[in-house]
């Protein structure tokens, strides 16, 4: 019997120390085991790959293994050398990194020393009896830790609930079945459900809880977290009776008693708890981590809860609580693909080096004397630091040995007798991070870990100061960042929420410049505070009020906080680098230079703070609002604008992470401080951009000014122009289309642009005005492109069907625009408006949607005017040539200088080439003078070019006014007769036969003709004066311009798109008989000059 004794304890211990959530876990220890072999590195393009075959390690243990040597676990190997090697060197699956981000830290798993019941046979006489009174019960959960020993396969007693009145009130009976499961029947009011598995029968530890109700009847057996079996209708008469004995192994034939041995329970039974109310699985799942539920609990496991029977024997067993069981990914090398094995399994991993880093760190080791750590390690009478981290394994820590060896580091750092090195800084930082994996227990009775703690804030404050400044610039290429102690003191502030209990509901600890917290908040009571206050001034940090009622309703009744903080003074000499002059420090480009000032930096400006929210070990993802103060001194003369951000330490891993805007707002700005919203918790700060400000407040004023200005008078120049073509009647053409939808664009844009100044307080209409804003200038610029593609058109294309390319110009001109606003939106909805106009965000390079087609249009457009300046130079040159042979040289490069200028001017416009001075806007302030002149006055040149100075416009009018004096002309009846007996005069018989025509030259604008007229003898002019012609004859018609200004200016720049069906009638033929190209013609209509 002794023999089987021990090795039945030999057994209970060993299974109580398995981790029940792993079911397929070998019982091995997961410390690291000795290697068998030196790792082998291999170089490759991708950088230094180190396999470690001979060691296997956990996923956690291995991904802390290459961190604590600045490396990553690498991820599935690319390249063919790599994989070669690991063919050679390792069986089976290996661990590789996860590539979209790092997995959520593992969770720091806490050894209890609870008392255990060994239940070694059936008797009648073992029990043990729980010392409670009980109340009615109208609903009861209990949940215990069974090992159920195999040796029999008899119904066994749990546990049993006797009332005065009837003594099978509750009992919870079971067997091992044949079928390799472990089977449960609940008995309530002598009420038996069926007999159902449960849980295995495999000899190891099992969370069982069963649960019932009395309004429904409601009952529910949950093995290992999960539901196994349920159902309804047991028993909804009535409520447990109060003042019965719960009882422990034993089934109860009268009221504490009438055991018999054939009931009796054979096994092992720890860990017990009870509550007068059915727990929900969440809560459920609680208990089996390890974090019991207070509501509504009667029993909680303890030895002075319980009368035990002096024969019954108890031990004291060292109870681990478990983890989530998590799939972790893994590679194997036989096949080379990729799988996924329980991160808590033993296997090889290899380790990744960028190619940089691994010199850099040999170079650093090789290059130092050793002086500091040889020191340490005689202080400590042992390997605290290690000189060679690539092939020393000083292996795991205890507390009280990592609280000790913290005190001797903290004692020589402070000393300062030994200057520090770079490998020196090394080796601290990678005993740092063999100190945060140290495992904690979930009682510390004699304070070491929060020793540990306080000495491993005194280091790290150490590791800080200005004088090691040098000394984290020379290693930046390997650690990238100081916030790596960041990392490391959430880490070790994360282990103190262990040691909070009811009695104890905050932990803080301040230690120089930095401080930690942890604190327990209970949900439901409404006066509980989540602020952290950071000592010596107004900054703050806090979850809030609706986050906590989000929680609340998840069903969470108390969750952790866990709150750091960095002042100022720690870190502004350590991250000094990361603001260089070119040093992208924020992972989003939100530092873009403009017109009005010049990008020089980004500082770290504010102390660095942390918020963390835990629920039953696991972080929870929760909103925080954050106050801080942010430091100006030095940047007098410049331009300093506050970002809020946060560190984002699984972007760009192999960095360390970078600082990151995504999620975060800047809520209020003050003199001094500002304070922040952001979607997420983790490490803020407040960065400062530094800006070089290029113009003064009272010139950007002006300019504002000049711009509102000039939006106005343009919006209402466009108008003016889009109503008189609508008016004058003028003949319809492509270019009168295309000139009507360019003004609609331009004149909606401005409107809006006007309007965008008071829209920008409110957010949903500036975002709605910012899509409408960039349709519309989208709109603008697309109707320009089509302007020059019609011009081209004219030019090199004159046979093209009309049809065929409006309808291509109308999908260019409006659908276009649709397409890229639509698609902005729909792929950058959240980052669409900038921070402080209704406008295009810059800092995310919204803006490129804007800026991006604009430029092509510009270039485009550019080509065109080109061209069309080539050709109407080469036809000036021709045409001088055959009106004015005889005229001087001077006189004929005149002409083609204005052929050249002329064009340009007219076209301008149209084609939005005055927006190529914007480019040049940040140069100075005549650059931006002359772009905010040209770009929001461009309606109002429209108006003067296309309207006020346009032959066809005016002459349109004059014809209307024509006809209305026509029109008032109605001699009255009585006066007939003498009318037409004294004859008509020349206006009467104007009026009478077509008054909508003019009846001399006069009232044309210009009297002109053809230079083919004007080569003859050309007749003086008219006057309109003059005598009238003979009754007999015609009215003399106007001689309408087609094409030319005039012998003296022989290119047309202007008009045909009024007449071009009979100017291709008339055009004249070569002497192959093919019509000669038309005149080069680049407005809409007849310009009749400036």
């Amino acid at each position: 019997m002794p023999g089987r004794l021990s090795w039945f304890l030999f057994l209970l211990i060993g299974s109580l120390l398995w981790n029940p959530s792993n079911s397929s876990a070998s019982l091995k220890t997961l410390k690291p085991t000795a290697p068998e072999a030196s790792p082998i590195a291999v170089e490759t393009s991708n950088g230094v790959y180190e396999v470690e075959g001979g060691r296997r390690l956990d996923w956690w243990s291995a991904h802390n293994f290459c961190d604590q040597r600045f490396a990553q676990l690498a991820l599935e190997p690319q390249d063919e050398a790599v994989t070669e090697l690991l063919q050679g060197q390792v069986q089976g699956p290996i661990w590789v990194g996860q590539r979209t981000a790092l997995l959520q830290r593992a969770q720091q798993r806490r050894t209890h020393m609870l008392p255990g019941l060994v239940f070694e046979v059936q008797t009648a006489t073992k029990y043990a009896r729980l010392l409670v009174d009980f109340p009615v019960l109208a609903a009861i959960t209990v949940c215990t830790h069974i090992q159920w020993d195999l040796a029999t396969d008899k119904v066994g007693t749990i546990f049993s609930y006797a009332a005065p009145a009837f003594t099978n009130e509750l009992q919870l009976r079971g067997f091992a079945a044949h079928d390799g499961l472990v089977h449960l029947a609940l008995v309530v009011h002598g009420h038996h459900s069926p007999y159902l598995p449960v849980f295995s029968a495999d000899g190891r530890w099992h969370h069982v809880c069963a649960a019932w109700e009395e309004q429904s009847g409601q009952w529910a057996f949950v093995a290992d977290g999960k539901l196994q079996a349920g159902s309804q209708s047991l028993s909804t008469a009535q409520s447990l009776a109060p003042g019965g004995m719960f009882v422990i192994g034993q089934d109860q034939d009268s009221l504490g008693g009438g055991f018999k041995k054939e009931d009796a329970f054979r096994g092992n039974i720890t860990n017990l708890y009870v509550w007068a109310r059915m727990m929900s699985l969440e809560q459920l799942d609680m208990a089996r981590m390890c974090e019991i539920p207070k509501d509504g609990l009667l029993f909680g496991w303890n030895r002075w809860g319980l009368e035990i029977e002096p024969t019954l024997q108890e031990v004291v067993l060292p109870f681990m609580c478990p983890v989530p069981i998590e799939e972790c990914p893994t590679w194997d090398g036989g096949s080379g693909t990729l799988g996924s094995e329980q991160c808590l399994q033993l296997l090889p991993f290899f380790c990744h080096y960028g190619t940089e880093v691994y010199w850099r760190l040999k170079e650093v080791q090789k290059t130092a004397d050793g002086e500091f750590i040889i020191r340490v390690n005689t202080l400590a009478n042992a390997t605290v630091l290690s000189r060679n981290g690539f092939q020393e394994d000083p292996g795991s820590l205890s507390v009280l040995e990592a609280t000790s060896f913290l005190g001797i580091l903290e004692q020589a750092l402070a000393a300062e007798e030994t200057p520090l090195q770079p490998a020196d800084l090394l080796a601290v930082l990678s005993f740092l991070k063999r100190v945060v994996a140290v495992e904690v227990r979930g009682q510390d009775p004699s304070g070491q870990q929060e020793h540990l703690s306080q000495n491993f804030l005194a280091v790290a404050g150490l590791l800080l100061e200005e004088q090691t400044e040098a000394q984290w610039l020379e290693i930046k290429e390997i650690i990238r960042s100081p916030m790596v102690l960041v990392e490391s003191v959430n880490c070790i502030a994360a282990s103190l929420s262990l040691l909070l209990t009811a009695k104890r509901s905050n932990i803080s600890i301040q230690k120089g410049p930095i401080g930690i917290e942890t604190r327990s908040l209970n949900l439901r009571n409404s006066t509980s505070s989540n602020l952290l206050e950071i000592p010596g001034g107004p900054e703050y940090i806090q979850v809030p009020f609706e986050e906590v009622r989000r929680l609340q309703g998840r069903g969470l009744s108390k969750v952790t906080v866990i709150n750091t903080w960095f002042a100022y003074s720690a870190l502004q000499h350590s991250l000094g680098w990361e603001g260089q002059e070119g040093g992208k420090v924020l992972s989003q480009d939100v530092s873009i230079s403009d017109e009005r000032q010049k990008y020089l930096s980004t500082q770290v400006g504010s102390a660095i703070i942390s918020s963390t929210v835990l629920v039953r070990l696991q972080e929870v993802s929760t909103a925080v609002h954050y106050h801080l103060l942010y430091r100006t001194q030095g940047f007098s003369d410049k331009l300093v604008e506050p970002v809020c951000a946060f560190w984002n330490f699984s972007s760009s891993p192999e960095a360390g992470g970078s600082w990151s805007r995504e999620g975060c707002s800047l809520i209020a700005q003050y003199q001094e401080s500002v304070s922040c919203f952001c979607n997420h918790s983790t490490s803020f700060a407040i960065l400062l951009q530094v800006y070089d400000v290029q113009r003064s407040s009272q010139e950007e004023s002006v300019l504002k000014t000049l711009s509102f200005i000039g939006c106005g008078v343009s919006f209402c120049a466009l108008i003016t122009t889009f109503i008189l073509f609508l008016a004058v009647g003028l003949p319809q053409s492509e270019r009168t289309t295309v000139h009507k939808n360019l003004i609609l664009a331009l004149a909606a844009a401005e409107a809006l642009l006007m309007f965008s100044e008071w829209a920008k307080a409110k957010k949903v209409l500036c975002m709605v005005l910012t899509a409408f804003l960039h349709l519309f200038f989208m709109a603008a610029f697309t109707w320009m492109l089509v302007e020059g593609l019609l011009l081209w058109s004219k030019v090199v294309a004159v046979n093209r069907s009309e049809d065929r390319r409006m309808k291509f110009y109308y999908m260019i001109g409006w659908g276009l625009p649709v397409v890229i606003v639509g698609v902005t939106l729909a792929t950058s909805f959240d980052g669409y408006v900038g921070d402080h106009h209704c406008w295009l965000n810059l800092r995310k390079g919204v803006i490129w949607a804007f800026a991006g087609p604009v430029l092509f249009v510009l270039t485009v457009n550019t080509l065109i005017l080109f061209r069309v300046v080539i050709v109407t130079v080469s036809s000036a040159r021709q045409r001088s040539r055959m009106l004015s042979p005889q005229h001087s040289l001077e006189r004929q490069i005149g002409v083609q200088i204005w052929a050249t200028v002329k064009p340009v001017l007219v076209l301008l416009p149209v084609l939005g080439l005055t927006w190529l001075g914007s480019m040049l806007a940040h140069l100075s302030m005549a650059w931006a003078y002359v772009s905010i002149i040209l770009n929001s006055f461009q309606g109002l040149y429209i108006f003067l070019v296309y309207a006020v100075y346009n032959s066809e416009v005016r002459l349109a009018i004059q014809r209307m006014k024509e006809k209305k004096k026509a029109l008032l002309f109605t001699p009255r009846p009585s006066s007939l007769g003498v009318f037409l007996r004294a004859g008509p005069s020349r206006r009467g018989i104007c009026d009478l036969q077509n008054c909508s025509q003019p009846i001399n030259h006069s009232s044309s604008p210009r009297n002109t003709a053809s230079w083919e007229t004007k080569k003859g003898n050309s007749p003086g002019p008219t006057s309109s004066t003059s005598a009238p012609a003979p009754a007999t004859a015609p009215p003399q018609r106007n001689i309408v311009h087609q094409g030319n200004l005039g012998a003296s200016i022989p290119v047309g720049i202007s008009s045909i798109m009024s007449s071009e069906k009979s100017m291709e009638k008339r055009r004249p033929r070569d002497k192959e008989g093919h019509k000669r190209r038309p005149a080069v013609e680049l407005t809409a209509f007849k310009s009749s000059g400036f």
